[in-house]
């Protein structure tokens, strides 16, 4: 168990900031985040440590039809993480798209517009669908300035395959777990990605990720494994094996 028995809500973010330099928010996709609750959040953390923050469904999955309430939405959003952006510790927005946002015109015709919604925020786009397998898609990534999340998770007809690509100047690597039987079948969220990789699992990242960390690049490696504890647990072990402990 990574957490001490007895640790309180408020207390986590502060013990899990004294191990390492990086989280990845995913509340702010099922709640809107408010500015009020952001600075909390950055006040609770050292100089030096990184938000990466997951975008909200209605910029992703259940994305406005009018135009004005969509230009809202992404304005609240980045009314939110202003106090990260001030402070320095915003690494990047991550907007993770559901698998059936298929590849076609329609849907690059929005990654494309996605550029002015974000006015200058640091992006890194993921997809769940193999049909943007393709290196058009990187090449829009590049142009667009977006980073390209790689993906670990299982290895199921239609999901993406465990690509190393950058296409920004941000390198993201985002572990799902390998939960084939739960992927699709599963009555809670949480049952996809209650997954434990093993070292040797793991190991197979590591020559991907010194590939992917250049001189040009900052590169965020996350896991979304968060069931019982288990992405810090792997994060830890990724340490090691990247030898950063």
């Amino acid at each position: 168990m990574f957490y001490p028995e007895g640790i309180t809500d408020r207390e986590m973010l502060a013990f899990y900031a004294n191990r390492f330099p990086l989280v990845e928010l995913d509340f702010s996709y099922y709640q809107m985040p408010g500015i009020r609750t952001m600075e909390g959040l950055e006040r609770k953390t050292p100089e030096g440590f990184t938000f990466c923050v997951k975008a909200h469904k209605s910029m992703t999955h259940q994305v406005p039809e009018d135009g004005a309430e969509l230009t809202l939405v992404f304005a609240r959003f980045r009314e939110a993480v202003a106090p990260m952006t001030d402070a320095g510790k915003l690494g990047c927005v991550l907007l993770q798209f559901p698998w059936g946002f298929r590849r076609n015109r329609t849907n690059e015709d929005y990654l494309v517009r996605l550029r002015d919604l974000m006015a200058g925020l640091p992006a890194v786009i993921e997809f769940r669908n193999v049909e943007w397998v393709s290196e058009d898609t990187f090449g829009l990534l590049r142009r667009e300035g977006f980073g390209f999340c790689c993906v670990d998770e299982p290895r199921l007809r239609g999901l993406f395959p465990p690509l190393a690509v950058r296409t920004s100047e941000i390198a993201y690597v985002r572990f799902h777990g390998r939960n084939a039987r739960s992927w699709w079948n599963h009555k809670e969220a949480w049952e996809r990605y209650n997954y434990m990789y093993s070292e040797n699992e793991l190991s197979e990242w590591v020559p991907k990720i010194r590939q992917l960390d250049t001189k040009e690049s900052r590169t965020f490696v996350l896991f979304n494994n968060c069931h019982a504890g288990q992405a810090a647990t792997n994060a830890e072990m990724m340490q090691s094996l990247l030898d950063l402990v």
